[in-house]
C-alpha cells in the first residue's frame, strides 16, 4: 500500500489580478485603482497584476486565433490565483469592454475567487457588480459577497489621489481581501489536491 502524503502545504503568496474595466477617456478608475492597489500591495500574502482592459490589444472579433497580444492577456489571467474587478457603473451596468475581455476566455478563470471594487453615481456602482456576479458564476469563480463600492467618488478623493475620509474603505476593502485570500488558499489547496490525485491514478 502506498502511504505517501501527496498533501503539501503551499505559502506562497497568492498572485492576483486587479482588473481595471474601464476605457473611457478620462475615466476615474486609475485614482480608484492606485488607491486600492496601495492597499493591496501592503499585505505580504498578495502579490499583485494591474490588468489594464484599455491598454490591452484584444481583437474585436471573437476568434479562435490568439494573436500574441491574446495569448499575453490569457496567461496572465491563467497564472493569477484570484481576481479584483475595478468596475464604474453605466447605464445600470459594467462596460461593454469588460465583458467583451471576460468572454475571450473560458477556463483560465475557473474556480478563482473574484472580488469586486466599484464606483458610480447613486448605487455607487453595485448595480453593475450584481451583474457581474452572474457573468462570473456562469465561469465557475466564487464571487466574494463583501465589495468596496463609491457613491459619488469624485468628492471622495483629493487631488493627489488620497481618500479624503479613508476608514470606512478600508476597513471594506480589508474585508474583501481577508475573503479573497481565504477562498484562494482553499481553492489552490482543492486543486493542488485534485493534482495529486490525478498523478497517482495515472
Amino acid at each position: 500500500m502506498n502511504t505517501t502524503d501527496t498533501t503539501h502545504s503551499d505559502d506562497r503568496p497568492l498572485h492576483v489580478a486587479v482588473i481595471i474595466g474601464s476605457t473611457r477617456e478620462g475615466r476615474y478608475a486609475d485614482v480608484v485603482t492606485n488607491w486600492f492597489v496601495a492597499l493591496a500591495e501592503q499585505r505580504s500574502d498578495l502579490t499583485i497584476d494591474i490588468v489594464d482592459i484599455g491598454a490591452l490589444d484584444l481583437p474585436v472579433h471573437f476568434t479562435k486565433a490568439r494573436s500574441t497580444a491574446m495569448t499575453t492577456y490569457a496567461d496572465r489571467i491563467d497564472r493569477a490565483d484570484a481576481f479584483v474587478v475595478i468596475t464604474p457603473e453605466y447605464n445600470h451596468s459594467y462596460p461593454a469592454s469588460l465583458k467583451h475581455a471576460i468572454d475571450l476566455l473560458n477556463a483560465e478563470w475557473k474556480r478563482k475567487p473574484v472580488g469586486f471594487v466599484s464606483y458610480g453615481g447613486i448605487s455607487g456602482g453595485l448595480r453593475a457588480v450584481e451583474h457581474l456576479r452572474a457573468v462570473f458564476a456562469e465561469l465557475h469563480t466564487v464571487g466574494i459577497r463583501d465589495t468596496v463600492s463609491f457613491q459619488g467618488p469624485w468628492q471622495l478623493f483629493d487631488e493627489s489621489g488620497a481618500l479624503i475620509d479613508p476608514v470606512f474603505a478600508d476597513v471594506a476593502a480589508a474585508t474583501m481581501l481577508d475573503d479573497l485570500v481565504w477562498w484562494a488558499m482553499a481553492l489552490r489547496t482543492a486543486k493542488a489536491a485534485d493534482a495529486a490525485g490525478a498523478r497517482v491514478a495515472a
